[in-house]
């Protein structure tokens, strides 16, 4: 039997006011049906005049479409179409909405990759999704020197309009994330929980920070979908897929970091990598990749002279005369330091910290201790150097 593409819509109990078209509702109920992947339901999908004539098929038309005879029989049951149903309103309680494979906001860049998810959860500006974006990600521990480089070149990229796209993680995917809100930049996050439940907990405010800014949070699994391991993964090949290319600063050999960089491999996207020091273990996967011909990145630089020409030219024509003065603002010299300051600055490194203890004896000679406590005041507050817990000390990028 056909169903016409405009489909009717359906309402959902407790929000009489809102409404889900049938197509949306049908895929939202393939993504709830248990044994379906992302490949099997685009498949069918494509056996179908559209999404909605799903709800009129017969058992055995179900399991025509190469469905699984559970997953067939839960369509046929009607409980598809239940638990679609309640998952739209757990979507409207919490002011987000859901897009299809199907719908004009759904990602180009997205859909080229093999498995495409049918159905994504958004919070927050769904247009960012189809922005010119780069993926920046890493090690759950990263060393200082990771920490300040992926801040670094996160925000340099996102003042210059290229959208940074990362997990919320910890350790690197946080540093990317708040790199781009300190260019005042939209930044896309992409979880492997419900979008609804915020992992790990201490990133809170940073999500509430990502969505009031203008950016997004995006997830393939429902709502209330709490940490599982494998979703992880798999969450990966939507990060490498909505992103032009993926940039790698420090991971361990067995990173995770490394699924993500296979996935931009076999998505066909550029792979970057920052290299590290060759005794840490965290610079195994970056100079690995690099050995295997990711593009060295040192800088902004030599991600945007590697970006496609067009893509340059949009980013440049958005920022405009705007962005000029933010990008030269670094050209400036920077004020003098005292001589104290000096002192105390060259004996910080960006790849290494410096327990204050520590610091205090080696200065001893040169500095009192009230002017060691002076200098780090004066540094600190200048964005020279950080201070990390423990009383450890470092020099930004």
């Amino acid at each position: 039997m056909s169903i016409s593409k405009d489909a009717s819509s359906s309402s959902i109990p407790g929000h009489s006011n809102t409404q889900i078209d049938e197509n949306r509702l049908a895929m939202l109920a393939l993504a709830l049906t248990p044994n379906l992947g992302p490949k099997r339901i685009s498949d069918a999908i494509a056996q179908l005049e559209c999404a909605a004539q799903l709800f009129a098929l017969t058992l055995t038309e179900l399991e025509g479409l190469r469905f699984p005879a559970d997953a067939a029989q839960f369509i046929f049951d009607g409980k598809a179409r239940r638990a679609a149903d309640e998952e739209w309103g757990k979507i409207l309680q919490h002011g987000a909405t859901i897009i299809t494979l199907a719908c004009p906001e759904y990602p180009e860049q997205l859909k080229e990759i093999y498995d495409p998810p049918p159905v994504l959860w958004v919070r927050g500006a769904v247009q960012l999704l189809s922005r010119p974006s780069i993926a920046v990600v890493g090690t759950r521990h990263p060393s200082p020197y990771g920490t300040g480089v992926a801040e670094m070149l996160s925000r340099d990229l996102a003042a210059r309009r290229l959208i940074i796209v990362s997990g919320m993680a910890r350790g690197i995917d946080t540093c990317a994330h708040k790199g781009a809100l300190a260019a005042r930049s939209p930044t896309i996050a992409v979880w492997g929980t419900g979008i609804d439940v915020v992992y790990p907990k201490e990133n809170r405010k940073l999500a509430d920070d990502i969505l009031a800014t203008g950016g997004v949070i995006v997830s393939e699994v429902p709502m209330g979908t709490f940490p599982a391991p494998q979703n992880f993964p798999r969450r990966n090949r939507i990060i490498s897929g909505l992103s032009i290319g993926v940039l790698v600063v420090e991971a361990s050999e067995n990173s995770g970091t490394r699924v993500t960089a296979r996935c931009a491999a076999e998505q066909s996207r550029d792979l970057y990598a920052v290299p590290g020091n060759v005794t840490a273990k965290n610079s195994w996967t970056p100079n690995t990749l690099i050995k295997q011909g990711a593009k060295l990145v040192g800088s902004w630089e030599d991600v945007w002279e590697d970006l496609p020409s067009q893509v340059r030219l949009e980013l440049e024509r958005e920022a405009g005369a705007e962005s000029k003065p933010e990008a030269t603002a670094s050209l400036l010299p920077d004020p003098v330091l005292r001589p104290e300051e000096s002192i105390v600055l060259k004996a910080l490194r960006a790849d290494e910290s410096l327990q204050i203890d520590e610091l205090l004896e080696q200065l001893e000679t040169q500095l009192t201790s009230s002017e060691v406590f002076t200098a780090l005041f004066e540094l600190e507050i200048s964005g020279r150097i950080r201070c990390l817990p423990g009383k450890n000390y470092v020099r930004t990028l």
